[in-house]
């Protein structure tokens, strides 16, 4: 069982991790659209971060170049960045809470008023909405995707190092 894991991560790292990061996405899809469960802007951009890793998943499955296993790193980092932010405002009291305004609308409709930039930006500052838990098994969808950047993360590194 061992060989088989190792073997896997030889050869098959980058088309796994572009699989379950697209099985991710389609989870997150599925309690959106069929569970009626409204992402905020900061699980939008979580979804775009998860969708960075597919992509640079399959660019370092095609390359195998330690620029392209450094992309995955790169993106894997943006993913915590995201998820640390998210479960940080989740454990905010409510006054703390209250002084933020930045997750106010969906993040379409920020990418329309204000560019890419800004809504990335008022995304990050985080609002009320953001600082929801949602659907739990075990951990929130923001935990569970900082246990997979994470991961992801250190598995990344070694390739490249």
């Amino acid at each position: 069982m061992l060989n088989l894991i190792k073997e896997v991560y030889q050869n098959y790292f980058e088309i796994a991790s572009a699989m379950f990061a697209s099985l991710v996405i389609v989870l997150a899809y599925i309690l959106d659209k069929v569970f009626f469960l409204q992402a905020c802007a900061m699980c939008i951009l979580t979804r775009y971060a998860f969708g960075l890793i597919i992509l640079t998943s399959l660019i370092s499955y095609l390359l195998k170049s330690k620029f392209s296993y450094l992309l995955m790193v790169l993106s894997s980092s943006f993913g915590i960045f995201i998820t640390s932010k998210q479960i940080y405002i989740q454990n905010l009291t409510v006054e703390e809470l209250s002084s933020l305004s930045g997750c106010g609308m969906p993040f379409h409709t920020m990418v329309d008023y204000f560019g890419l930039i800004e809504a990335i930006t008022r995304t990050l500052a985080g609002g009320p909405s953001c600082a929801e838990d949602g659907m739990r098994f075990i951990l929130n969808f923001a935990e569970w995707g900082l246990v997979f950047f994470v991961f992801y993360f250190i598995l990344s590194l070694k390739k490249v190092l």
